[in-house]
């Protein structure tokens, strides 16, 4: 389906229970193999609009507006087909009580050996894995239990680099993690990015400052949109949240998701419920 990943989204209008709209005639480009980096306060719509690239969420026709990939609408094509073609690294990775080489290979159930390996030196996670006892035969446990917090993310990222998507969506990829690991696996991130279509979804403006675009949203829409240094130099909503998050980090604490820091995280993975998905026939 996706060719080069260009994405567009048209005057996207969208509502969960028809009490209070999330996002409001929103429009966006984002080019093929450009970074796009989605930021704003709790309830600004951010996760609703993965939710909504992801399909988890339909939008209707034709008053809620589109979103094309390519040029064509992706409530034309099959879920399974879109869904191939977008990698996903989220917040709170999940791991399934098996070995790492299990939960390596969900990204690609018919990946060889050669690409398994070469996914997690890609992802900086292979020389941790033999470091193990049972190197990639090892059991991670309940949900991953046993593997630290940096390197459940190295696996999320290895499965992305796995699967070789044309889109890539980081939903708060490293906002779990100290800064220390943050800046080590942010390198992983950006490597895998290269060339592929990229939307980021943070509230740690640290992690988006090298991103082509940068997009505020405000109750639905975007205020502001443009680069890291041109923001700062409008003096707006986005230079407004930049220097709350260096005050909180100036007095010694963390920016890490402190509303304080003005761009606090929705905390809602990027996740269908079974109580919101409704059962659609692909076409």
């Amino acid at each position: 389906m996706v060719k080069t990943g260009a994405i567009d989204f048209d005057k996207v209008t969208f509502t969960y229970d028809d009490k209070r709209m999330v996002l409001t005639d929103l429009s966006l480009s984002i080019p093929a193999g450009t970074t796009c980096a989605l930021v704003g306060t709790t309830g600004a719509g951010k996760s609703t609009i993965g939710r909504l690239l992801f399909r988890f969420y339909d939008l209707e026709r034709p008053a809620g507006g589109s979103i094309k990939i390519d040029g064509v609408d992706i409530r034309d094509v099959t879920q399974s087909s879109l869904r191939r073609a977008i990698g996903v690294v989220p917040q709170d990775t999940i791991l399934f009580n098996d070995t790492i080489k299990y939960n390596l290979l969900y990204g690609r159930p018919d990946a060889t050996e050669d690409e398994l390996i070469a996914a997690a030196k890609g992802a900086s996670i292979h020389e941790s894995i033999m470091s193990f006892p049972d190197k990639y035969e090892t059991k991670v446990g309940e949900r991953g239990l046993r593997l630290s917090g940096g390197e459940k993310q190295r696996v999320a990222i290895a499965r992305t680099i796995l699967k070789s998507p044309k889109l890539v969506l980081l939903d708060e990829a490293t906002s779990a993690l100290d800064t220390h690991t943050e800046h080590q696996i942010q390198d992983s991130l950006d490597e895998m990015c290269k060339g592929r279509t990229t939307v980021i979804i943070a509230h740690r403006l640290s992690t988006v400052i090298n991103a082509e675009q940068i997009c505020v949203l405000k109750d639905g829409k975007v205020a502001e949109k443009g680069g890291h240094v041109e923001l700062l130099e409008k003096d707006g909503e986005y230079a407004s949240m930049w220097r709350r998050q260096q005050e909180v980090r100036d007095d010694g604490g963390s920016s890490k998701g402190s509303p304080v820091a003005g761009v606090a995280s929705e905390r809602q993975p990027l996740k269908a419920e079974p109580d919101q998905v409704t059962v659609k026939v692909e076409r």
